[in-house]
């Protein structure tokens, strides 16, 4: 009778056991479907324009994903502009300097580090990272320096990872810029804002100038850059909702300096 009544005992710890266990199985396949594919989503407001909303892919791109976290939700793109758009191709924007010239600091990143600018690795097949994302209509991606024609091995790779805080969307899909860009994201809704902004008119395209032409310059005798906007879209801010996943701090590297690297190369050639 005793034996029995342990016997007994034995099978119920077991059936609870299981029951438990099936429990936290459940939990977590639970968890992983409502919790983990949870991406970040951004939004984008633009004056007069309206708002872009972006679903970022950390799984693909976690670095890229990262930075434009930390800068969006800094502040740091609140005001700022697209500053180049093309009909049939993108709008690109999140330039500092407004022209597609600035670079972010670290201190943009976090109040607490130094003033010195920064790039990040290019997250993209080209450049050994295994980002499938494909450059297709409503895609967010880093824009970057182009090395590449100089035949040169590190330049090239110096323009991989020579992206900071400038974006493009895409408006129409560009198969032949697969695997070159860091692509990090896809908008959900603002397509036709998209649409809008790259449509609004610019001082020139290159195409556009007879040859020997020289470009339009501003007030101050600078020369303008072709596919700028007469009227630049404003950025009225971008916010990343996280849904409570903290994405921490991009790995970050010293920018390609190729005006040096150019120097240093001619240089040699010379003594050569």
């Amino acid at each position: 009778m005793k034996e029995n009544k342990i016997l007994t005992i034995i099978m119920i710890i077991a059936i609870i056991a299981v029951i438990v266990g099936i429990a936290f199985l459940g939990y977590g396949i639970y968890k992983k479907r409502t919790f983990n594919t949870q991406n970040p989503i951004a939004t984008i407001e633009i004056e007069n324009y309206g708002t872009i909303k972006v679903e970022l892919y950390p799984e693909q791109a976690p670095n890229t994903v990262a930075n434009f976290i930390k800068l969006a939700n800094n502040g740091f793109y609140n005001n700022l502009t697209f500053h180049r758009t093309i009909p049939d191709f993108m709008i690109q924007g999140g330039d500092k300097n407004g022209d597609g010239t600035g670079t972010p600091t670290l201190k943009d990143l976090d109040e607490s580090l130094v003033d010195e600018t920064y790039a990040i690795e290019g997250e993209f097949i080209a450049n050994s990272v295994n980002n499938t994302i494909k450059l297709e209509r409503g895609v967010i991606a880093m824009a970057r320096a182009d090395y590449s024609n100089t035949g040169n091995s590190t330049a090239t790779k110096g323009g991989y990872n020579s992206a900071g805080s400038q974006f493009f969307i895409m408006q129409k899909d560009q198969t032949s810029l697969n695997g070159m860009y860091a692509a990090f994201g896809k908008v959900t809704e603002g397509l036709d804002v998209v649409d809008k902004i790259a449509n609004v008119e610019v001082y020139y395209r290159d195409s556009e100038l007879a040859e020997g032409e020289e470009a339009p310059k501003d007030e101050q005798g600078n020369e303008l850059s072709s596919d700028m906007p007469k009227e630049k879209p404003v950025i009225k801010s971008i916010t990343v909702e996280t849904y409570g996943v903290d994405y921490g701090m991009p790995e970050t590297m010293e920018p390609f300096n190729y005006y040096n690297w150019l120097m240093k190369n001619y240089s040699s050639s010379q003594v050569q």
